[in-house]
């Protein structure tokens, strides 16, 4: 890797930002790693090179990509963030500083893991770009763990699936969370690996191009006639992706019908609701496949149509629909969102709303236990959005039920839940909630308290400690901590 490199992939995302800076940048990191080596054998300056090179490649801006070159100098050399400060200025040293604290997180014991987890989080909540300098540093690693004893490597991708791959889905940094996950893969369950690489790579591969091509030269006319800018790709379920669901679904290779999609990319909105008319006239819908990202967005920002299809031969395609703008973001998530939001006026970094549920749930919890628990919970979980009659919009976790619902309404309308109505139909409370939802809760006047058999399903940390707070006060309880005392 050449700081050539480096500059020629920044300067095509940012033509008009002096590159001068990164220069330099590098030749003080050059400077300062002298003489060191990785373990793998080559210089120690290619590391903070590839680092800088894959934060080009996700359009973060100058300061993140000059930190990405000068992130090991604090920690690995003799000069300190004072020098840095003197010659980078202040927004470069901060994001320094932040990788700097977070320090080099090993995975040494579950206490220390814990430790690490909770300072992750809290960089993220300061900085959001330390986190994708961190992403890029770690994957960099990941990709020269070959050097490294076999025991070793495998603490590093388990602490990677752990910890980076989560939040980099949370950030919608899909181009890095795959990467990472693949790699880890091969490295925590390798026959696997090489097995379903096999099958996936050798066995399918004509096939798959085959099939690719067919549908290929009967949707192309159609768009064609319909006077349709268009980009049609195929886009490959990553092996680790794969595995997971042979696992989830109890599933062989041959039976995962998603291993791949078609993702056809169009100038505007109106031509993605166009061109998902066009593939639904062409082939018959599979019911219950069809998500409308667009109208709904995933909480990381995703925007997407998606339809599965009975294509030739009466096989399962899916179809994914978007515009240029909702491809980059779609692979670059939030550093994508910023490049293409700062264009044209000032930069802002703005916190994502799951930050600010990280950051309300430390205030209220002290133990590092109860920290990671809840956030695993809450956060990690795919999102949905669920709608009150209202017309307002709730972000919930996968797996919610209505009663994390009406707790997130109102307290009140939680403790009262008697039944919900989903979608104009009677359901129950315990039900799993889907995407788009329409949700009225039931609610029973005269309740005094809500059900302590509720904690049993609901998946939000706000319900679950509602229902605790309130359903102590019931006489019932009170009654059964008595009968043990009656029984003696």
């Amino acid at each position: 890797m050449t700081i050539e490199r480096i500059i020629k992939k920044f300067q095509e995302n940012h033509p008009h930002d002096d590159v001068a800076v990164l220069v330099k940048a590098f030749k003080f990191a050059e400077t300062a790693h002298q003489g060191q080596m990785r373990k793998n054998g080559e210089p120690y300056i290619q590391h903070p090179l590839h680092t800088a090179y894959m934060l080009a490649e996700i359009k973060a801006d100058l300061a993140t990509v000059a930190a990405g070159l000068l992130h090991d100098v604090p920690e690995d050399t003799d000069h300190d963030l004072e020098e840095i400060q003197h010659r980078f200025g202040t927004e470069i040293t901060t994001l320094v500083a932040g990788i700097t604290k977070l320090g080099k997180i090993k995975y040494r014991g579950i206490e220390r893991y814990r430790e690490n987890l909770k300072k992750m989080f809290l960089a993220m909540t300061s900085d959001l770009r330390v986190i994708f300098i961190k992403f890029c540093d770690r994957l960099n690693n990941l990709r020269t763990l070959e050097g490294l004893p076999a025991e070793k490597r495998k603490r590093i991708a388990q602490e990677t699936m752990e910890i980076y791959v989560p939040i980099a889905g949370l950030l919608g940094v899909s181009r890095l969370k795959w990467q990472m996950e693949d790699i880890c893969f091969k490295f925590l369950y390798p026959d696997q690996f090489h097995e379903l690489e096999y099958q996936y790579e050798v066995e399918k591969k004509v096939e798959r191009n085959r099939f690719f091509q067919k549908i290929k030269s009967i949707l192309i006319p159609k768009l064609d006639e319909a006077g349709l800018q268009y980009k049609i790709e195929i886009r490959f379920k990553h092996l680790y992706s794969i595995w997971r669901k042979m696992q989830e679904k109890g599933k062989r290779f041959d039976e995962i019908y998603d291993v791949f999609a078609l993702r056809v990319i169009v100038p505007t909105i109106d031509d993605c609701y166009k061109t998902l008319g066009i593939i639904h006239t062409i082939w018959k819908p599979k019911p219950n496949r069809f998500k409308d990202y667009i109208a709904v967005p995933k909480p990381n920002g995703y925007q997407s149509l998606h339809t599965t299809i009975f294509g030739p031969e009466s096989k399962a395609a899916e179809f994914q629909i978007r515009t240029s703008e909702m491809h980059e973001e779609s692979i670059y998530g939030l550093a994508a969102h910023w490049y293409y939001k700062n264009q044209h006026r000032p930069a802002d970094y703005r916190t994502p709303g799951w930050v600010k549920e990280i950051i309300e749930i430390q205030k209220e919890i002290l133990s590092t236990d109860e920290l990671i628990k809840n956030i695993k919970l809450d956060i990690f979980r795919d999102r949905i959005f669920v709608f009150s009659p209202q017309g307002d919009v709730f972000e919930l976790p996968e797996g919610a039920t209505p009663v994390d619902f009406a707790y997130a309404v109102h307290t009140n309308i939680g403790n009262k839940a008697s039944g919900a109505i989903i979608n104009d139909k009677l359901g129950k409370l315990d039900q799993e909630l889907k995407n788009g939802d329409l949700v009225e809760i039931i609610t029973e006047k005269n309740r005094p308290h809500p059900n302590r058999d509720w904690l049993k399903f609901v998946k939000t940390k706000h319900a679950r400690d509602r229902i605790k707070q309130h359903a102590r006060r019931s006489p019932l309880d009170n009654i059964k901590r008595f009968l043990p005392r009656i029984n003696k």
